[in-house]
């Protein structure tokens, strides 16, 4: 099963706001925390490694590009 690229949530907006206000009034630390315990969660329900990988890979690339500074 390869890694579904398109647009799969019902409701993307309501989603991101219920995920954001899932945050709400915990300190930075508590937020990365549950993050993290989300990606396990999610990652156990989905199980497919070589689909895992994928992701991964892509999280990865996207936060490098969308973390570098463009020189002035």
């Amino acid at each position: 099963m390869p890694l579904n690229r398109e647009p799969n949530i019902a409701s993307p907006d309501s989603f991101y706001e219920e995920l954001i206000c899932t945050q709400r009034d915990m300190s930075d630390e508590q937020a990365d925390m549950l993050m993290a315990k989300l990606v396990l969660i999610l990652s156990n329900h989905i199980g497919d490694r070589a689909v895992l990988s994928e992701a991964l890979a892509l999280a990865r690339s996207n936060t490098l590009v969308s973390t570098v500074v463009s020189p002035i």
